[in-house]
């Protein structure tokens, strides 16, 4: 739909082409913009509803109450006490979330014509190319196992009291 509203009514994207990031590094960043906007905002919404939620939760601390007494602004009340510890749950959605990225590029590269890992996979599959699929499956799952690391080394630098003996 976005390529069809965005792309052929109003003409304010460039329809389904691929520029080179090499040669044209704007046409490429203009092309990204739709595939960034698909994949990105189911997302956003997701992260925005946790984000949402755990600042709330977090607000009602006592810590942070005794921040509001000692007359700090509130935007570094939330900016220094409150985010810091609302993160936890933020990141945990994120690094969860990064797997559904990881799937909805593949749709996502077919439907703009991106060349990408998720369009060499299904033109392994539909080829038959087994090795090349296990292959592209298992740089998949690399890449996820990473984002997992990552948010588990997030989750011990965020909070002091996380270990990992």
């Amino acid at each position: 739909m976005l390529i069809l509203a965005l792309s052929l009514w109003f003409n304010w994207m460039p329809p389904v082409d691929y520029a080179s990031p090499i040669r044209d590094p704007v046409a490429n960043l203009t092309q990204m913009l739709l595939p960034s906007i698909v994949l990105g905002t189911v997302v956003a919404a997701q992260v925005m509803r946790i984000t949402r939620s755990s600042l709330l939760e977090v607000m009602r601390n006592d810590y942070v109450r005794t921040a509001r007494a000692k007359g700090l602004a509130e935007r570094l009340v939330v900016r220094r006490h409150a985010f810091k510890n609302a993160l936890i749950p933020i990141i945990t959605v994120i690094g969860v979330q990064i797997g559904y990225l990881l799937g909805g590029a593949v749709v996502t590269e077919e439907v703009f014509t991106l060349p990408g890992v998720g369009r060499l996979v299904l033109n392994a599959v539909h080829e038959r190319d087994y090795p090349l699929v296990q292959g592209a499956i298992l740089f998949i799952a690399l890449l996820f196992m990473l984002s997992n690391l990552i948010v588990d080394l997030l989750y011990a630098y965020l909070d002091p009291r996380i270990r990992y003996e």
